[in-house]
C-alpha cells in the first residue's frame, strides 16, 4: 500500500509540476522582411493577452508573468524593432518612430490571426498598444495599463524637459542627452529608483536590457524613439477620446514610486474610462520585478469577470 501511495503522490507532483511550469515558446515571425521574436505560452483557444515592452526593456520582462499566467490564457509577448532578438533585415523598410512600431505591431497581429485580444502596456507599449487599440476597438477586449502614459500629468518634470529638448530628432545638439539615457547607470535607475528593496531584485533585467543597447543599429532606434516620444503626447487627446467613447476595461497596476511615469499618471485614467480599475503599487517603473505575483493575481480575477461579462452582454 505505501508503494501504491507513493506512486499516486509522485504522479500527483509530477502533474502539478506541468501545471505550475507551462512551456514557453520562442519563435520568430517575419513581419514586413523584420524577424520578429516572440514568446508564446498557452492554449491557442483561451482568452489571449499581447503583451507589449517597455523602454529599455524587451519581451524578456514578461517571462514571470507569462508563466504566472499560461495555464488559464493565450499570452504573446513580440520584440520591437530594435529590441531584443528581433532583427530588421537589409530589405525592410522600417523608420524608427512610434508610428512605426505600432504599424509592425499591427502586421504582426494580423499575422498571428489574432481578432480578439487584451492588451498589456508598459512604457514604451502604451503608445505603441493605444496607437493599436485606438485604430481597431472592435479587438480589444481589455486593457492592462502598467507605468504608460496617456496623460500629461502622468509626466514627470525630468521627462516632461527631456521630451521638449529631444523633439528635434537625434542631432548633434541632441545626442549626449540621448546617449545619457540609453547608458548603464541610467538604465539601473530605471530598473531600481523606487523599488521597496533593490537588493531583491535581479541584475539579470537589467544586464538584458543594457545588451540590447550595445548593438549600433538598436542604439540608434532607441534614440530615434526617445526623440520620437514628443509624438505621444500630441495623441494623448484622441486616445482620451478613444477612452471615452469606446470605455475598454480597464486594469491599472502601477508602481506608484516611479520617478518617471508618476502616480497622478496612474489616477487620469479614471477621468475618462468610468469603470477603470486603480491599483497603485508600492514600487516603481518596472513593477513586475517586485509585484509579478499581486499582478498576476489582479489580472486573473479582473480578466475572468470582464470575460463572464462579454459573454452575458453577447446573449
Amino acid at each position: 500500500m505505501k508503494a501504491e501511495a507513493l506512486a499516486v503522490l509522485s504522479t500527483l507532483a509530477v502533474s502539478i509540476a506541468a501545471q505550475a511550469a507551462p512551456e514557453v515558446s520562442f519563435r520568430t515571425l517575419d513581419v514586413d522582411g523584420i524577424k520578429v521574436f516572440y514568446r508564446e505560452a498557452g492554449n491557442p483557444a483561451a482568452p489571449t493577452i499581447v503583451l507589449l515592452h517597455g523602454f529599455p526593456s524587451s519581451s524578456h520582462m514578461y517571462s514571470g508573468l507569462i508563466k504566472e499566467l499560461a495555464n488559464q490564457f493565450h499570452l504573446i509577448a513580440p520584440d520591437y524593432p530594435g529590441s531584443g532578438h528581433t532583427v530588421i533585415t537589409p530589405d525592410a523598410n522600417f523608420k524608427p518612430s512610434f508610428d512605426g512600431l505600432a504599424t509592425v505591431m499591427t502586421h504582426f497581429i494580423q499575422a498571428k490571426g489574432l481578432t480578439k485580444y487584451a492588451l498589456y502596456v508598459q512604457d514604451f507599449g502604451g503608445p505603441v498598444g493605444l496607437r493599436i487599440a485606438s485604430k481597431h476597438p472592435e479587438a480589444i477586449t481589455a486593457l492592462i495599463v502598467q507605468n504608460a502614459n496617456a496623460y500629461q500629468e502622468g509626466l514627470s518634470d525630468k521627462i516632461a524637459d527631456n521630451i521638449k529638448h529631444t523633439s528635434k530628432g537625434v542631432t548633434a545638439e541632441t545626442r549626449p542627452a540621448l546617449e545619457g539615457i540609453i547608458s548603464s547607470p541610467s538604465v539601473q535607475f530605471m530598473y531600481k529608483a523606487g523599488t521597496r528593496d533593490p537588493e531583491h531584485l535581479s541584475p539579470d533585467t537589467w544586464t538584458i536590457a543594457q545588451w540590447g543597447l550595445e548593438n549600433a543599429a538598436n542604439r540608434e532606434i532607441q534614440m530615434s524613439l526617445l526623440a520620437d516620444y514628443h509624438t505621444n503626447v500630441e495623441q494623448y487627446p484622441a486616445w482620451q477620446a478613444y477612452f471615452r467613447k469606446h470605455q475598454p476595461p480597464t486594469l491599472v497596476v502601477w508602481g506608484k514610486n516611479d520617478p518617471l511615469f508618476v502616480e497622478a499618471g496612474a489616477k487620469a485614467f479614471a477621468k475618462d474610462i468610468t469603470n477603470a480599475e486603480i491599483h497603485l503599487l508600492d514600487t516603481g517603473h518596472f513593477a513586475l520585478e517586485e509585484d509579478t505575483p499581486e499582478i498576476a493575481s489582479q489580472m486573473r480575477r479582473f480578466l475572468t469577470r470582464v470575460a463572464e461579462q462579454q459573454a452575458s452582454a453577447a446573449k
